[in-house]
């Protein structure tokens, strides 16, 4: 995979507060971040705290020691999605006046697949009484092709239309797929680096940045570590914290994981590994492959 030329590149990492980073969550970030330094592009950091409910308090102190700790530094300023409900909601008003949005009242009984809705609210004139959800109504043609470098050629919706998705929840908090977009085309993101659980979602990024006139990144998923029962590694799964005494072990054991080359046996502390490992990047040796298990 050929990144853009050295120094146009703008990669970013964006954790959620809802727990420590774990293995899982240091080989998507070290990925990024070799990425991004072997074109000599940048490489920063958002907090997508954005969903008070599931956050857990310490995280982000916590993700923050972790990421200094393995030596994972961050170009500039922290961007925290807390912060950026103006923006936002100028991105929901833009959507509005488009006419793309509709008010959804469905409960979770109600939806269908993929939290679809199952209901007639998308051909309804007025907005529902009560809470509602806001979804974009997908266009029955919308298309979205683009080459993964570890995935392979990807053409969505699959035979299958993508289902109309939320952008602001009934309670009132946004949803991921409006602040992710915003805060990429807001950070001018040229290339983002993630794990392949995410595959799904980069179809309808393409859509709302198509509708807000935002550019494109580049997307690239990197195969999801599991762990030996075959279950990604998450904090959902209860993966342990990382233990960031251990930094130079972990840096290794996660280069392993993406296919890289093993630093020499006298390399021992995180700047030295990170050097490394920038100047002997390869993402071919990356394997493209849907999970690699932690254990094995």
């Amino acid at each position: 995979m050929a990144p853009t030329r050295p120094g146009n590149y703008r990669g970013r990492f964006a954790p959620s507060p809802t727990g420590p980073l774990h293995l899982g969550s240091l080989v998507a970030a070290l990925a990024s971040l070799l990425h991004a330094r072997s074109a000599g592009g940048l490489w920063l950091l958002r907090i997508e705290d954005i969903d008070p409910p599931r956050e857990q308090p310490g995280a982000t102190a916590a993700i923050l020691h972790s990421l200094v700790q393995h030596g994972l530094q961050w170009d500039g300023d922290i961007l925290w999605q807390s912060r950026r409900s103006a923006a936002y909601d100028a991105a929901l008003a833009a959507l509005r006046s488009g006419g793309h949005l509709f008010a959804c009242a469905c409960s979770r009984r109600e939806l269908g697949p993929e939290g679809s809705c199952q209901r007639d609210c998308r051909s309804r004139q007025a907005a529902p009484d009560g809470p509602s959800a806001l979804r974009v109504a997908v266009p029955a043609d919308f298309e979205s092709q683009w080459l993964d470098p570890w995935q392979g050629p990807q053409h969505w919706p699959l035979g299958r239309q993508l289902t109309d998705f939320v952008v602001r929840r009934k309670d009132g908090l946004y949803a991921y797929q409006l602040a992710v977009v915003v805060d990429d085309a807001y950070q001018e993101i040229t290339d983002v680096v993630r794990g392949a659980d995410l595959l799904d979602s980069t179809p309808r990024q393409h859509l709302l940045q198509q509708l807000l006139g935002y550019p494109r990144p580049r997307y690239a998923h990197i195969p999801v570590l599991a762990d030996n029962a075959g279950q990604k590694l998450s904090k959902q799964n209860l993966a342990p914290a990382l233990d960031d005494a251990a930094a130079p072990d972990n840096l290794r054991l996660a280069l392993h994981y993406l296919g890289q080359p093993a630093p020499p046996a006298g390399v021992n502390n995180t700047r030295a590994l990170l050097d490394f490992a920038v100047a002997h990047w390869s993402p071919l040796n990356l394997v493209r492959a849907p999970a690699v298990t932690a254990g094995h």
